[in-house]
């Protein structure tokens, strides 16, 4: 989950230091410049509001980078589906949507994915207090902080005997020219398909897995590439406090597992398939115990939770087909969704989320 640092205190450390020189605030990513929408359907956009978060939203949509902004083709184009303010492609494409009804197209400039610049999230660092040597630090090296943020060092002073540390992506500020025509929208799964229920939650085509798989990073991607889901959470479940932090999680005190909460078309993809996607890509490690590859600790242990009685028949009958499998087979309790930045982790780091897409996910 994490790159190996030469300097075994450099979490402590920056926990301390860098940590706590900014605070990560959840935000809308902006969209910029004027907008242009036309109607290609006029009786359908004077019928019909636009959607809602959790609604299940159907878009055409085309994006054309600026400047010398160079992409990694990271998203599938042209018709694509997905849980509005629910992950999966770019958060600005959800704040233009949020404003459309079926039939209207908009054209405008986005944010491509990776935020403004903020000077919040670069800080100097006190090498003394860093308990890492100077032969250790170098322009460009990658750090992670305590947090789990990753971060790049931008500048070392050896005669004041600082470093400065950058949070924030290469390509902050870059932005796409896009037009989005809403097609139309559905509702999503209810609150009660999040839980537990014996019988399950009749009336919607979408439905909840809830899988942990080691690192949630790794995990939520491979899932944002098969065709049908439509939504993605990483989160912790299974533990025994409430609301608890990334910090909490990764001491093991809080009981927790990593997980995600997948959301899928039912006619495009089954509950059966999906586990099968997460036990193929847990591999060896299905016969470990709390550890998937070199993470190990019970925040890492690796299960499935169903939300109601066909679900774990699902899940058994899938985990039992591996043999020497321990992942567990528990019904589902509540999920915390996990701190905005490490939602789509992977997908913000340019890594493609691209359904056809088959480089590894780690």
């Amino acid at each position: 989950m994490r790159i190996t640092i030469t300097a075994q205190s450099i979490i402590a450390a920056l926990a301390i230091t860098a940590a706590n020189a900014f605070t990560i605030h959840s935000r809308p990513l902006s969209t910029h410049c004027s907008f242009t929408t036309r109607t290609t359907n006029p009786t359908a956009a004077l019928t019909m509001a636009a959607p809602q978060p959790g609604d299940v939203v159907t878009v055409n949509y085309t994006l054309k980078p600026d400047g010398d902004f160079v992409p990694n083709p990271l998203f599938d184009d042209g018709t694509v589906s997905f849980i509005l303010d629910g992950g999966n492609y770019l958060p600005a494409l959800h704040t233009i949507v949020a404003k459309l009804s079926p039939g209207e197209t908009q054209s405008c400039t986005m944010d491509a994915g990776y935020g403004e610049p903020r000077e919040e999230l670069i800080a100097t660092v006190s090498i003394a207090s860093s308990g890492i040597s100077k032969n250790e630090l170098s322009i460009g090296k990658e750090l992670f902080l305590a947090n789990g943020m990753q971060c790049t060092i931008v500048d070392v002073d050896e005669e004041e005997e600082t470093f400065t540390i950058d949070a924030n992506h290469q390509l902050a500020g870059a932005t796409y020219s896009a037009e989005v025509t809403m097609e139309g929208f559905e509702s999503g799964p209810s609150d009660g398909q999040f839980m537990y229920s014996p019988e399950g939650v009749p009336g919607s085509k979408f439905d909840v897995l809830t899988i942990a798989l080691g690192c949630f990073w790794g995990g939520e991607l491979a899932y944002m590439r098969v065709p049908g889901v439509v939504g993605s959470y990483v989160g912790y479940t299974q533990g025994q406090t409430d609301d608890p932090t990334y910090q909490e999680v990764c001491s093991g005190s809080s009981g927790h597992t990593e997980a995600m909460q997948v959301i899928f078309d039912t006619t495009k993809v089954s509950y059966e398939e999906l586990v099968k996607v997460g036990m193929e890509k847990l591999g060896d490690s299905r016969n470990l115990v709390n550890q998937v590859g070199n993470d190990q600790g019970t925040q890492y242990r690796h299960g499935v939770y169903y939300h109601n009685f066909e679900q774990m028949m699902l899940a058994k009958s899938v985990i039992g087909s591996y043999t020497g499998c321990v992942s567990e087979c528990m019904e589902a309790t509540k999920f915390y969704k996990a701190e905005e930045y490490h939602q789509q982790y992977l997908l913000k780091g340019g890594t493609p989320k691209r359904s056809r897409h088959h480089s590894s996910v780690t």
